[in-house]
């Protein structure tokens, strides 16, 4: 039994089977070809956002829901090409390619990177690492994703309009689209059938969210191609795609461009984790489940290695296509197993089946997909509750839609570490006092009126005193020290105090010497008992009196006033 609880926990897939329903495969069938239909044409037209052909989002497709309902512990998580990773793939991989002259060699870099990914992720699983998801903080992200989405729009319109720009970056992509509308570029059919499929899509799903917007309308697009014989007009199709399914293959690349592989990798890594986390936890928590950021991980980077051995590309979680999943009643993996098989029959004996699907209508998918990605909403909200979150945001932003995506995560991460430490660098800091009709001590910058012990000040620093802020907490108590009339007893309330590290611990040293020869107790109160024992490692009470240090704020101010006789008179309420 034990030997099967642990193949079990090391391949949930066999948990899964093993505890399986039989009540469940009608909805696990009906769910999983329902979900085909986004399947198909989503994983084309990610694959072009990628750079890549469109046969390429089916392999990886099929390989990454494989490797998934394998490892993945996720009952519903539906994996696949996403959106938000296409634009990263082709930062990495088309510099590359271009610049060694062989455009054909981008599905081997794609797959290279598929395999980083995975390895990366299953690695950051295996030595729990699941935190790294909370490098990207939620205004950092909304900022991400808004220009992520915009960098996507603006790079399918040329597509969406019939024709193709050579741009490098936003602004460029922009100014050459404008340049070909102007000059008379447009394919009016291509802009009719682009512009149709997104309305299709749009209005399906704002009105009519159950029915699956993106097949409707590629079925009314190929029908459009037949009627209206629009290759005739200039649109352009997608093709008969190869037949059947690639070999296992182990991608090759030069050495000398596996370092700014794994640098892509680790950008998509982090996204690709943050995105699935994110999701898992939303899908979890309404079916009443927990989520194991580690195991994740480790399914995520089994879906990648699964599509980079046959010639597919980074993958993340897909949000809509898991939201169809659930809402036509998927109970296990074997809705994705059920996906991955109708889409191999598809390749195996329908390879001809998509040849009459417009491009415009791919671009169409992806533009859909990519206004779902933006926030609006939020960037207000951001802007409302709070604007140094909103700079934060609009930063993230900028890099992404000026610099590219790859700066742009680069920049979203940053900023994500710098909020964080310039949290504990400037922490809250104030004085407590005594309030009429109110039990304890508070804050007297939102209570004014608090009262003070005359000779007693009493200081409260909300976050770990380390090497960033220990000036500050000296310079703090310096100021006091050096009032008009002087205090007797500074009394720290090192309750919120989390942590002192060494610097901080020297820095005590000091100040209580500087203190003392002015004739100013340096006083502890609420102190934590892991600070505590720090405290004492660092042999701080060899020169901080241990009877300074007291259990709670009311012991150390009754200390104070038996010393000196003074009392808050009328308004001394009970701790």
């Amino acid at each position: 039994m034990g030997a099967v609880t642990a193949i079990e926990r090391a391949v949930p897939g066999v948990g899964m089977l093993r505890t399986y329903r039989p009540a469940w495969l009608g909805k696990d069938v009906t769910a999983g070809l329902v979900l085909t239909a986004l399947l198909v044409p989503q994983g084309m037209a990610y694959a072009e956002l990628a750079g890549l052909p469109p046969i390429t989002g089916l392999y990886t497709t099929v390989l990454c829901l494989l490797g998934y309902a394998a490892f993945g512990p996720s009952k519903v998580l539906v994996l696949g090409p996403d959106s938000s990773l296409g634009p990263m793939i082709a930062a990495t991989v088309i510099p590359l390619v271009t610049a060694n002259g062989d455009p054909g060699k981008a599905v081997a870099y794609a797959s290279m990177l598929a395999l980083m990914v995975g390895a990366i992720t299953i690695a950051a699983g295996a030595f729990r690492l699941g935190f790294i998801a909370d490098l990207l903080s939620k205004p950092t992200q909304v900022g991400y994703m808004n220009g992520l989405a915009l960098t996507i729009v603006i790079g399918q319109l040329p597509k969406l309009f019939g024709f193709s720009v050579d741009g490098d970056g936003l602004i460029e992509e922009a100014t050459e689209f404008v340049r070909g509308v102007a000059d008379g570029r447009t394919v009016p059919a291509a802009l009719a059938i682009g512009v149709g499929s997104l309305a299709v899509i749009l209005l399906l799903n704002r009105f009519l969210p159950r029915i699956p917007g993106v097949l409707v309308a590629v079925v009314l697009a190929i029908a459009a191609v037949a009627v209206f014989d629009l290759a005739a007009r200039g649109v352009k199709l997608v093709g008969t795609l190869p037949e059947g399914f690639p070999p296992l293959t182990i991608p090759t690349v030069p050495l000398t461009d596996l370092g700014l592989l794994f640098a892509g990798a680790l950008g998509i890594a982090l996204v690709s984790l943050t995105d699935t986390i994110s999701t898992a936890s939303a899908f979890a928590g309404r079916r009443g489940e927990d989520v194991n950021g580690n195991r994740e991980m480790i399914g995520i980077g089994a879906a990648n290695i699964a599509a980079g051995l046959f010639q597919g590309f980074p993958v993340s979680t897909s949000g809509s296509r898991t939201a169809v999943a659930e809402q036509n009643g998927a109970r296990s993996q074997v809705t994705g197993l059920v996906g991955a098989g109708a889409v191999t029959l598809m390749l195996v004996f329908f390879p001809g089946l998509l040849r009459n699907l417009p491009q415009p209508t791919l671009a169409a998918i992806v533009i859909a997909a990519s206004i779902s990605l933006a926030d609006l909403p939020a960037l207000r909200r951001l802007w409302r509750q709070r604007k140094s979150d909103f700079a934060l945001a609009m930063a993230a932003f900028l890099g992404v839609a000026l610099l590219g995506v790859l700066p742009g995560i680069a920049i979203a991460v940053a900023l994500s570490v710098l909020n964080v430490f310039s949290r504990v660098w400037r922490p809250y800091r104030t004085m407590l006092g005594k309030v009429e009709d109110l039990k304890g001590y508070h804050d007297i910058k939102r209570y004014p009126a608090a009262d003070a012990l005359p000779g007693l000040v009493l200081y409260r620093f909300d976050g770990p005193l380390i090497f960033a802020n220990a000036n500050t907490f000296r310079d703090d108590l310096r100021r006091f020290a050096e009032a008009t009339p002087p205090p007797r007893w500074i009394v720290v309330t090192a309750e919120p105090i989390t942590d002192v590290d060494t610097t901080a611990a020297d820095m005590l040293v000091e100040l209580d010497l500087w203190l003392n020869a002015r004739g100013i107790n340096l006083v502890f109160a609420e102190m934590k008992d892991p600070v505590k024992t720090k405290i004492e490692r660092y042999e701080l009470t060899d020169t901080i009196d241990p009877n300074h240090f007291f259990p709670t704020i009311g012991s150390a101010v009754r200390a104070y006033r038996d010393i000196t006789g003074l009392d808050w008179p009328d308004r001394d309420l009970p701790d």
